[in-house]
């Protein structure tokens, strides 16, 4: 699924951070181990408070700043120190918060195609929503162009959802994505779907 990197591609990105996104950067990343071939992209689903659209809460979850006290459900991720690469809210908004050449905490304890640890070798995209409800028009054409814009840049094979990684411990993004649309937007193979899909 990987093009030849263009002048186009290396227009996109400059160290890992991707031009058409706002850049909030979190302190929640790490190196990538140096044997990490990027070649998998792992969905996600979030919204903070649960069911809550639109607000900043998300944004400053990933940087280790949501306010506390101001939810109930807060107190159950109060100790998580996370991230991913990018967040896709419902309107389409894109935001980046870990350069793609660097290792975000997005998928925890996980494992697919044969491979452990799948933050290693993995970009992580969080779409505002609950799981197992469904997405927006927007956010499909975001992911479709952010999708398309990785694959340019990297060697990306593989897409999966974090229920596929790490089964009976997630769930999201759930039944509400439509993995067959992302499939016919980025024009891909089935053999690049979930292996749960395929």
């Amino acid at each position: 699924m990987k093009r030849p990197l263009t002048q186009t591609a290396d227009a996109l990105w400059s160290q890992g951070w991707y031009r058409f996104a706002a850049h909030q950067a979190s302190p929640n990343f790490g190196p990538r181990p140096p044997q990490a071939h990027i070649d998998l992209i792992v969905l996600h689903a979030i919204s903070l408070p649960p069911g809550h659209y639109g607000g900043p809460e998300v944004l400053q979850f990933f940087n280790n700043q949501l306010d506390w006290p101001a939810h109930p459900y807060f107190s159950q991720i109060r100790d998580m120190q996370v991230s991913a690469h990018f967040f896709i809210r419902r309107n389409g908004e894109l935001w980046q918060l870990v350069s793609c050449d660097d290792r975000a905490w997005h998928a925890g304890t996980s494992s697919y195609r044969g491979r452990g640890n799948c933050n290693d070798d993995s970009i992580g995209i969080e779409l505002e929503g609950l799981e197992g409800d469904r997405f927006e028009d927007a956010q499909y054409e975001c992911l479709q162009s952010v999708c398309a814009a990785l694959t340019q840049r990297y060697p990306i094979a593989h897409l999966a959802g974090h229920e596929h990684i790490a089964p009976g411990r997630k769930g999201d993004p759930g039944a509400g994505f439509d993995w067959l649309r992302l499939q016919k937007d980025l024009g891909l193979d089935a053999r690049h779907l979930p292996l749960a899909i395929t």
